[in-house]
């Protein structure tokens, strides 16, 4: 086909544009003016009527399997009253008696909800106490119980956490458990649960389930897309088929997950064996991520200076490996030829990962060949800003969560200086690192928000349309810095080329050049052109994956 008529955002080194791109056999062959094209007369052309055409959009962190397995969860009402809380709980289990649901898990409840203490089973169970239920806080890394969940797990004050510190029970001063879950420490124990109750939920990774999750990717120009978090085939075995019937449209790796040295050769096996099995032109896994602290809001990231939720506070937060560990990891990897992928948010964390793979490539030298990605990077201290592009790192930002999507739960544990200089990553662009954006999605609850378009907008006003801050405080709700707002060629290299890079699949696609595969997305909106406050409200008219229209029509 020939796309002429057109805005085109090629996306390469100079960011240059065109008005006509030639499609032949799934592959760009041409990309230029009108005036100097000249292509065969079978070829259909669309003239786009000046529209906008931009490279396929690459999600380089997000979660499918976890989106696809949370369609059955129950939508709590958006406040931080913890009486309306409990009482719209109440009211569903009375509405919803337990052998029509036997399980009740509900989502979210905000982060600054338990400001001045932490939630316990006992309040949970004034409103629920006949069956389990978990509430699942906004950060999706803290989770609320009621005594009938601990009791069907089976926990007790002698159940041992199984990640200290990340993946762990919350206890009081005798060590009993109170109902805080940090991570997802009860994916541990939850078949005890399923098992007892004579249940499960509804969310088998089938591929018509799985569907629903990709089809909304393709829908809005997504093209790649990196799932940073895989436990097991299952997904594997649902994305294969989805594949097969020639519904995916879209590039897929995946990364398992490792929690400290002494398992990486289990799973860098069971990687392997992964690889071979699923592994073709469309799917791909060969990556391994790291969760290396724990998230702010939750007072558990690993920060450089003490946090601050209480005046006495002495604590750094909570690392899952330090850096002769982390090193000894890479450099296993390296020995491999696996990648690394690695959830931090807190200062110290993202010192350490850059310790590690300073002092891995100065063991390996030459040999050095493993690509690390860190995935957040919320807060990093000015001194560490030039070491990403100075170390071949990839940082991968989540550009939704630029505004106020978290709002102030971090200021409690960080405090003020802290809080105010979060998400500054112009300044780490500026020393030549690579960042590439995606969105993290991780429940149907939040699916919207994985639009690229949204993404891109609430990364350049640093205003959450759907959780503004205060404007009282925070003029026109802007997050601080203002200056951190990140401009919009950064943007749409960071959804494409940028994200691209780091899969792996720059050669391929990222970018629309003579002999890339043909992955082009059509808007009916020029995104250099808009108000950034509008980016959100570009419409995807037509997606082309492999030189075929998936997505709407030309």
């Amino acid at each position: 086909m020939v796309l002429t008529n057109a805005r085109v955002y090629t996306v390469d080194a100079h960011m240059s544009t065109a008005d006509t791109v030639v499609i032949d056999d799934e592959v760009i062959t041409y990309v230029g003016p009108a005036a100097s094209c000249s292509v065969a007369d079978t070829l259909p052309v669309y003239d786009l009527g000046g529209r906008s055409v931009v490279p396929g959009f690459v999600d380089s962190h997000t979660h499918p399997a976890m989106v696809s397995q949370s369609f059955w969860h129950v939508r709590l009402p958006w406040t931080t009253d913890v009486d309306e809380i409990l009482a719209f709980i109440r009211e569903y289990a009375q509405a919803h008696p337990p052998e029509e649901v036997p399980f009740l898990y509900f989502e979210y409840y905000p982060s600054a909800t338990f400001r001045e203490g932490a939630p316990t089973k006992e309040l949970l169970d004034t409103a629920v106490s006949d069956r389990p239920c978990l509430c699942q806080d906004f950060s999706e890394h803290e989770h609320w119980v009621n005594t009938r969940m601990l009791e069907l797990m089976e926990i007790t004050r002698d159940t041992p956490d199984p990640v200290p510190g990340l993946e762990m029970f919350v206890r009081d001063e005798n060590g009993e458990p109170t109902g805080l879950l940090r991570e997802l420490v009860h994916l541990h124990f939850i078949d005890k649960v399923y098992e007892k109750i004579g249940w499960t939920p509804p969310q088998e990774l089938t591929p018509d389930r799985v569907g629903r999750f990709f089809r909304f990717m393709t829908e809005h120009g997504v093209t790649a897309v990196f799932e940073a978090l895989v436990d097991d085939d299952e997904i594997l075995r649902a994305v294969s088929e989805l594949d097969r019937r020639g519904e995916l449209n879209v590039y897929y790796q995946g990364a398992l997950r490792f929690r400290r040295r002494s398992e990486l050769p289990e799973v860098i096996r069971r990687l392997k064996e992964y690889h071979a099995r699923y592994s073709g032109p469309h799917i791909s896994v060969n990556a391994l991520k790291l969760f290396l602290d724990g998230t702010n809001e939750s007072g558990n990231s690993a920060v450089l200076a003490p946090t601050c939720s209480h005046a006495s506070d002495t604590r750094h937060g909570d690392i899952g490996m330090e850096v002769d560990e982390l090193t000894a990891c890479f450099v296993d990897c390296n020995r491999e030829g696996v990648d690394v992928h690695i959830h931090l948010v807190g200062d110290r964390a993202f010192r350490v990962a850059c310790d590690a793979v300073e002092a891995a490539r100065a063991t390996l030298g030459s040999q050095w060949r493993t690509q690390v990605t860190l995935a957040h990077c919320e807060l990093v201290d000015p001194a560490d800003m030039h070491r990403p592009a100075e170390l071949g790192i990839i940082v991968n930002w989540t550009a939704h969560w630029a505004g106020g999507y978290f709002g102030e739960g971090a200021r409690t544990h960080l405090g003020d200086e802290r809080w105010n200089r979060m998400y500054r990553f112009t300044e780490i662009v500026d020393c030549g690192a690579v960042l590439a954006l995606s969105s993290d999605v991780v429940t149907g609850y939040e699916l919207h928000r994985g639009n690229p378009l949204f993404g891109m907008q609430v990364a350049a006003t640093r205003v959450d349309p759907e959780y503004p801050l205060d404007p009282s405080v925070y003029p026109g709700s802007v997050r601080p810095p203002a200056q951190a707002a990140l401009p919009r060629d950064l943007l749409v290299r960071g959804y494409t080329i940028n994200g691209a890079t780091q899969m792996r699949l720059a050669d391929r696609m990222g970018s629309l050049e003579v002999g890339k595969v043909a992955n082009v997305v059509v808007l009916n909106q020029d995104l250099f052109a808009v108000p950034a406050d509008s980016l959100a409200e570009i419409k995807v008219e037509a997606v082309v994956f492999e030189g075929r229209v998936v997505a709407g029509a030309l």
